[in-house]
């Protein structure tokens, strides 16, 4: 069975067997909950390739931001308002589409010496896309809070590699293991970029777009990029060592996006990780590579 998991506030988001997250609450005392017996591998459309991704992603947004909100509400012991979710969520949407969708066209058509080469007017601006995603995340790595975020992010990582190494989830068992691990949805988003800027150059090569129909096409063919970014992930994982070098880009990135726990990090990753595999009815419970493929 394949696991996979979210970092959240003050604790972990794991899918396993069921949804389940561990948050440590403000008296110090960890809080486990299962907010799901459905996960992606209850879909039949899971099977069909390049659309799962679509479904994967859908499925780890839908649970991390319910996860997300209620992770808030533990941990700081305050109720949460559904309109202040809600309308955080559509900032963030219209934040990500607006700065890394729409933003690097325009900027990439200030440069009058591209405007009738379409090959390079996608490469450039590929590139852009890039460039402030990694700047993004790099400024986002220096605040405290998501520091915090980003150590539970490595917690989860370490608590899923002993797993899949069928060790007992203790402490000591998981501090031997990496922070990086190869199906982490950075790995995803690295991945992304990068065949955003292939069918995005290709598609260049081949239609000559205007400003708004460049804005367009990128959004309209997001899912595309999405179907082929999750099949080569699920193929980097477990690939050739050429592919796995192709897919080096997102792992190095892990190293901003991941740091070191405490033991305390770890607790609740684990917390969360015997919840969402149903440990106390399933303890012979076998980690074969069948089944669907979750972000790490």
């Amino acid at each position: 069975m394949k696991v996979g998991g979210q970092a959240i506030i003050e604790g972990v988001l794991m899918i396993g067997r069921n949804v389940s997250i561990a948050v440590r609450d403000n008296k110090g005392a960890i809080v486990v909950e299962e907010i799901s017996k459905k996960t992606p591998s209850s879909s039949k459309l899971f099977k069909i390739a390049f659309l799962r991704g679509i479904i994967s992603l859908y499925y780890s947004l839908y649970y991390g931001i319910y996860a997300l909100d209620r992770s808030a509400e533990i941990s700081s012991g305050q109720k949460m308002k559904r309109s202040e979710t809600i309308f955080s969520l559509l900032l963030a949407v219209a934040l990500a589409v607006g700065l890394f969708l729409v933003l690097p066209v325009f900027l990439t058509n200030l440069l009058k010496f591209l405007k009738d080469n379409e090959f390079m007017f996608s490469l450039v601006e590929g590139l852009i896309r890039l460039g402030l995603f990694l700047l993004y995340v790099y400024v986002i790595s220096l605040l405290k809070d998501v520091k915090r975020i980003f150590q539970y992010h490595g917690a989860e990582h370490m608590v899923i590699h002993a797993y899949e190494a069928n060790e007992e989830l203790t402490v000591e068992n998981v501090r031997k293991h990496s922070t990086i691990h190869p199906r982490c949805g950075t790995s995803f988003m690295m991945i992304f970029l990068i065949i955003s800027i292939v069918v995005f150059s290709l598609l260049g090569s081949l239609i000559s777009l205007g400003l708004t129909g460049k804005v367009i096409s990128r959004i309209v063919l997001i899912p595309v990029v999405i179907g082929f970014s999750y099949e080569f992930l699920r193929i980097s994982a477990r690939g050739s060592k050429f592919i796995k070098i192709l897919a080096s880009p997102g792992l190095i990135l892990q190293k901003l996006t991941t740091a070191t726990p405490n033991d305390s990090q770890i607790e609740v990753a684990i917390a969360a990780l015997r919840k969402a595999i149903d440990e106390e009815r399933n303890t012979n419970c076998k980690k074969d590579s069948e089944g669907p493929e979750f972000f790490g």
